[in-house]
C-alpha cells in the first residue's frame, strides 16, 4: 500500500489539509512525531478532531525504530504526522529513504511551516539566507557555528531565520550512564534566551579579538515571533539588547536577524510591531561601529561601560 508523511501546518487541528485528513481517517496506524516541533493544541485535541487514536513517536522511536514505523506499510496504509511541513527536518527525509530501500511506496502531503509563515512579520521571503538553529548551551557545550552563518547572511545582505531549540523527552546524562531512561523536563527556548546567548557570544568573540568586522551587536534590530499561526501570535521588533529583556509568552518562538538594510516596504510593515522608529533603530545599529571595531554599550550584567559612540 502506501506510507504517508503528512504535514499538520502550524498546530491547530484544523490546519491539516482536506487531503491529509482523508488519509488520516483511513490509515491502519497513524504516528504523531513529537520532537522536531510541538503542537500547542495537544495530542488529545487532534485525536478528537480526527476521530481516531494516534501513536506518539518520540526521537528514540523515529531515529532507532524506523522499521517498527514502516512495518506493514507494503500491505496497509500507514500515516506519519509532522507539525509544519514534512521536509522541515532531515529526520523525515531519512525515514523516506528507508521506505525507498524497503520498496515501500510513499507519498508526502505538504503544509505550511515556520519556514514560510515567518513572512507574517513583513520581511520578504526571498531576502532570507540560510536558516540556522540556536541550541541550548550548558557548562560544557556551547557551540557557536550558527553565528558564522548569520554573519555570512549579513555579508550578503540577507535576513536570517533562527530556529530555537526545543528539548522533549531528552534523557538525563546520569540516566544514560546508568543505562536507565530518566527524562529531563521539556524545555522550549524563547527569544529572550536566544538573545542572551547571542549577546554572550558577541562579548566572548570581542574579548578574544575575533569581532573585527561589521556584524551583530546589541543594537542590531531583531524580530521575535511567538506562536506563529495561532490566535495568540505575537511579534516584536526591537534591538537585540531589548529582546533580551522581553517576554513574548509561551512557545514556540523564532528569532529573525534582518539584513542591515531593509526595503522601505519591509520597514513600513515592521513598524507596526515596534515601539520606536525602525529606520532610526537601523541607523543607530550601523552607527555603533567606530572604524572596523565596535564596542558593546553594556556588560552582560547590565552595568554601563564607556562607549565613544554615545
Amino acid at each position: 500500500m502506501v506510507f504517508y508523511v503528512i504535514g499538520l501546518g502550524l498546530g491547530d487541528p484544523k490546519d491539516i489539509t482536506v487531503k491529509g485528513l482523508e488519509v488520516v481517517k483511513r490509515c491502519e496506524r497513524v504516528y504523531l512525531e513529537s520532537y522536531t516541533s510541538i503542537l500547542t493544541c495537544g495530542q488529545e485535541k487532534l485525536e478528537e478532531y480526527y476521530g481516531r487514536s494516534l501513536i506518539l513517536a518520540d526521537r528514540e522511536l523515529v531515529e532507532q525504530g524506523a522499521d517498527e514505523i514502516l512495518a506493514g506499510a507494503d500491505k496497509k496504509e500507514i500515516g506519519f504526522l509532522v507539525v509544519g511541513d514534512p521536509f522541515g527536518a532531515t529526520t523525515h527525509s531519512d525515514l523516506l529513504l528507508r521506505a525507498r530501500e524497503k520498496r515501500i511506496p510513499f507519498q508526502v502531503i505538504h503544509n505550511a511551516s515556520i519556514m514560510n509563515a515567518v513572512g507574517c512579520c513583513g520581511l520578504q521571503l526571498y531576502h532570507f539566507g540560510e536558516t540556522v538553529s540556536i541550541p541550548y548551551w550548558d557548562d560544557t557545550w556551547q557551540p557557536d557555528s550558527f553565528y558564522d552563518k548569520i554573519q555570512a547572511n549579513l555579508d550578503h545582505g540577507l535576513h536570517t531565520l533562527c530556529l530555537l531549540d526545543i528539548r522533549v523527552r531528552e534523557p538525563t546524562i546520569e540516566s544514560l550512564m546508568k543505562k536507565t531512561r530518566v527524562y529531563q523536563p521539556p524545555r522550549f527556548m524563547r527569544c529572550h534566551e536566544a538573545a542572551d546567548q547571542l549577546l554572550r557570544l558577541i562579548h566572548k568573540r570581542k574579548h578574544n579579538g575575533e569581532s573585527q568586522k561589521r556584524g551583530v551587536t546589541e543594537r542590531t534590530v531583531v524580530v521575535g515571533l511567538a506562536r506563529v499561526g495561532h490566535d495568540t501570535q505575537k511579534i516584536k521588533v526591537c534591538t537585540l539588547k531589548e529582546m533580551r529583556k522581553s517576554d513574548l509568552g509561551g512557545p514556540l518562538h523564532s528569532l529573525i536577524i534582518p539584513a542591515e538594510e531593509t526595503h522601505p516596504m519591509e520597514q513600513e510593515y515592521l513598524q507596526q510591531f515596534c515601539e520606536e522608529d525602525v529606520k532610526q533603530l537601523q541607523k543607530a545599529a550601523l552607527d555603533v561601529y567606530s572604524g572596523n571595531i565596535f564596542k558593546l554599550d553594556t556588560t552582560l550584567d547590565g552595568t554601563s561601560t564607556s562607549n565613544s559612540n554615545n
